[in-house]
């Protein structure tokens, strides 16, 4: 059953690849639930959840939470659901804020809200995985960065302004599921060509609104 759970993406995903990497997923919010559906739709085999937020009754529209999780953990949450697309899947989750000794696996999805908390969690890790990705997003434009190699490592530190340059829109209109959506897409997209040794895109921003794509490069 496994080989046949894959088969229309053996060449995009390779199985050698991906089951080498335990896939640790920081903030399971709007982008980091949707990132842990596809990571566990796709087949990576270890699944770490981190993130200290219960649910709550605006995370329903906006995050895809179901009624029944009201006010239980977000990792658990999504750790119930990840298992229901795959049974097999191992799942580690840490209910807790991000800390420096938080141990993580090899490849790093980054879905936190705060450029102080992405700081902290890039000076923890950045030595010690193989893959990171970061994702962001404001209403309908959404940002990926990721660093795979040496440039993109050099480059990453520099998209991390400080935090009052942060755009400050109104509580009513900062989340969108299907932005969300869209951003763990190209978040996933960016992890199978590093599972296929394929050139990784280091930074794109997406405004949904003005339908413009902007990929950006690091020489």
């Amino acid at each position: 059953m496994s080989s046949e759970r894959y088969s229309r993406q053996a060449d995009i995903v390779p199985r050698e690849r991906i089951m080498d990497c335990k896939a640790t997923v920081i903030g399971v919010g709007a982008i980091g639930r949707q990132v842990a559906i596809q990571l566990t739709a796709i087949g990576v085999p270890v699944l770490q959840l981190v993130d200290f937020d219960h649910v709550e009754i605006s995370n329903l529209a906006s995050q895809g939470y179901l009624q029944k999780n009201l006010k239980r953990p977000k990792v658990d949450a999504t750790s119930e659901f990840c298992r229901e697309i795959n049974c097999d899947l191992q799942v580690e989750v840490v209910l807790d804020r991000f800390k420096r000794t938080t141990p993580v696996g090899n490849c790093v999805f980054c879905c936190v809200d705060a450029i102080t908390t992405r700081k902290h969690i890039w000076d923890a890790v950045k030595d010690k995985v193989n893959f990171f990705c970061d994702g962001r997003m404001s209403a309908e434009v959404l940002r990926v960065i990721t660093a795979c190699d040496e440039k993109a490592r050099e480059y990453y530190p520099k998209t991390l302004f400080a935090a009052e340059q942060a755009h400050a829109g109104p509580c009513t209109a900062k989340t969108t599921i299907y932005c969300a959506n869209i951003a763990a897409g190209f978040m996933l997209a960016q992890f199978t060509k590093y599972l296929r040794l394929l050139p990784v895109d280091p930074d794109i921003q997406v405004n949904l609104l003005a339908s413009e794509i902007n990929v950006g490069d690091v020489n």
